[in-house]
């Protein structure tokens, strides 16, 4: 049987509702409010997130499997859906402690949570949704 080399990319989307607050400790009030604007909110807002976690390498030929993708679906939920769904991201997630929640710090936090479950072989890309129209992509550089 013949047994093709292949390199392919598998993509996973999963979704999450999160509050945070956008500020700088080291601000004063009126920078923060001028910089963040509504994102600065003292109360808090939410987003509902949506996260495609790509991942991209050599498929195993006799399984014909770049990776199980039902492996992939857990690594994401317990490193990122279960720790960030429905939490206040400044209050709740001490992956936040002193790093600003926005999108980046997000998709940051994220990569790393991920990449450190997965076989060194594998390249892994997020792209993070903090609205229909607003997103972030990040690949650990």
């Amino acid at each position: 049987m013949f047994v093709p080399y292949m390199r392919a990319s598998a993509s996973r989307v999963e979704r999450f509702n999160a509050a945070h607050r956008l500020h700088n400790p080291n601000w004063s009030d009126e920078k923060n409010a001028s910089f963040f604007g509504l994102c600065n909110n003292e109360n808090y807002h939410g987003h509902n997130y949506r996260l495609i976690v790509k991942v991209t390498g050599e498929v195993d030929p006799e399984s014909g499997y770049l990776l199980d993708l039902k492996l992939l679906k857990d690594i994401i939920r317990s490193e990122v859906t279960q720790r960030f769904d429905h939490k206040n991201l400044n209050l709740d997630v001490p992956d936040f402690k002193g790093l600003n929640p926005t999108a980046e710090n997000i998709a940051y936090v994220a990569w790393h949570r991920i990449r450190k479950q997965l076989d060194n072989k594998l390249v892994l890309h997020i792209t993070l949704y903090e609205t229909e129209r607003n997103f972030i992509e990040y690949d650990g550089q």
